[in-house]
């Protein structure tokens, strides 16, 4: 049997095209749901077939989508791969939802540019990493790669921007704006919008309903960048569930420019794998001194990640609290209550003297389990009312708060703390602090004011951190998908 890209295969399977048809969509570039999509975006009386349309909708449900975070690795490795063995290629980017930062990543798409497109591509369908090749044509080949279906794209670089723009998406903005542009090579994408006489917006804002009015407003997110970055305050070590040493973590932020961290590993009564035992706090306060000495330039925060316990209490005495310098707060079980429930013990937690973040808030888990439903205007004010920081975890599995609730809490008056987008929640420095900065959306700001306070994550020096004899490291700040605009 001929190889052939998943939807093509299987419209041919269900007898929805037959092979004259099917001839018919790999001329006009449609071997994707994203390419499909994208045609009905363009309304082409090629896709006008309800047949054909309806056959999609249900053969996208067989595609189970990849995490954020693992569409990265599978990516990173594969682009190693085009970089060691197509030396003719440039500008070799990830594209699709994953350039998008979607939670979860439905088609892996690599866009390159070179100046003989079709050498190229041969030389990518022949790739030792490459188990099978399922398209190939003069500037595009479709490859299976450990088991995953790449579309990887090859245009000349006076087209490069047209290519990057329309595989990025949404189809629904990229039919938008081309209707503005007209037919015209780009060879970036800011040449892309300036044709179309829009100012170029970043690949994370352009899913938003009002991506294209904001454009037209000239009202441009700006997004927070690495170098806004000033620290990390949730880190877990090998002392809990991390998987490297607290020496370890320290070197890798350092190595970032990091002006302070925080250790916070998991209390000894929480449900992690491993946890910070009573007997160890000493130890690994002793162990932090003698990292600050290797690292002066640097603050290192003791602190201690607790559970919220069923009855609203946490599970670590105030005596014991008392002695970390940052004290973070996590709804890690539901305990089978209900949200109103969820919400008390939540509200118990964020008016505790002792609790400076609540991590995590909703514990969604993307891809396997929503949000709790709980009373978020509710946590919103009396996060206002405390100053109890509600943070935006950005590791990949969590992604929480989410982008609208986040916002939400900005306009409530809230103050939401963001570690290093990617590395919040880190378990280890390669996929925490130095590795997975890109595995999660960017924030803006929030509150839709034009010059709001402080709106970037961590973008504030260390001084005083409630409660403690340090700073405030945490910042209010915007959700994933949104952009930074500081009032300095």
């Amino acid at each position: 049997m001929i190889a052939l890209p998943f939807l093509l295969r299987r419209l041919g399977e269900l007898h929805i095209t037959d092979e004259a048809r099917q001839q018919v969509l790999l001329r006009e570039g449609i071997l994707t749901f994203a390419d499909l999509d994208l045609a009905i975006a363009e309304q082409r009386p090629l896709v006008a077939d309800t047949n054909l349309r309806r056959a999609a909708d249900v053969l996208a449900q067989e595609i189970r989508p990849v995490s954020l975070g693992r569409a990265w690795e599978l990516l990173d490795t594969f682009i190693e791969s085009l970089a060691a063995h197509c030396p003719m290629l440039e500008a070799i980017e990830p594209s699709g939802p994953l350039r998008r930062a979607e939670p979860l990543v439905n088609g892996l798409v690599i866009v390159a540019r070179a100046a003989d497109p079709a050498l190229a591509t041969a030389a990518i369908a022949s790739l030792p990493a490459v188990s099978d090749v399922l398209h190939r044509a003069r500037r595009r080949v479709v490859v299976r790669f450990e088991g995953y279906e790449i579309d990887v794209r090859v245009t000349t670089p006076d087209d490069y921007g047209s290519l990057l723009f329309t595989t990025t998406g949404p189809p629904s903005h990229v039919g938008e704006v081309l209707k503005r542009r007209g037919p015209r090579l780009s060879a970036s994408e800011t040449e892309v919008y300036s044709n179309a006489n829009l100012p170029y917006l970043p690949p994370e804002t352009r899913d938003a309903p009002d991506a294209l009015d904001r454009a037209l407003r000239h009202d441009v997110p700006i997004l927070v960048r690495r170098e806004d970055i000033r620290g990390d305050l949730h880190m877990h070590t090998t002392y809990s569930d991390g998987r490297d040493s607290l020496r370890q973590m320290v070197k890798a932020t350092h190595a970032l420019g990091y002006e302070y961290i925080a250790i916070t590993d998991h209390s000894e009564h929480a449900g992690a794998s491993r946890t910070l035992t009573l007997d160890q706090i000493d130890r690994q306060r002793d162990d932090i001194a003698r990292r600050r000495e290797e690292v002066p330039g640097m603050a290192i925060l003791h602190g201690l990640e607790v559970d919220i316990l069923p009855d609203g209490t946490l599970d670590c005495p105030d005596a014991m609290l008392e002695r970390f310098e940052i004290v973070l707060a996590s709804l890690h079980e539901s305990a089978g209550q209900d949200g109103r429930r969820l919400t008390r013990r939540c509200l118990n937690a964020i008016r505790h003297p002792l609790v400076s973040v609540i991590t995590h808030p909703a514990n969604q888990l993307v891809g396997r389990r929503p949000g709790y439903d709980m009373d978020y205007a509710a946590i919103y004010e009396a996060a206002a009312e405390t100053g109890t920081a509600l943070e935006i975890d950005g590791a990949p599995a969590h992604l929480d708060l989410s982008g609208e609730r986040a916002l939400e809490a900005v306009r409530a008056g809230a103050t939401v703390a963001i570690p290093v987008p990617g590395s919040a929640d880190a378990h280890g420095g390669r996929h925490g602090a130095a590795g997975m900065g890109r595995a999660a959306p960017r924030p803006e700001h929030a509150n839709g004011r034009r010059r709001p306070r402080v709106h970037r994550p961590q973008a504030r020096p260390v001084t005083r951190l409630r409660g403690t004899a340090h700073a405030q490291c945490y910042t209010r700040i915007c959700p994933p998908a949104f952009a930074r605009d500081v009032q300095e």
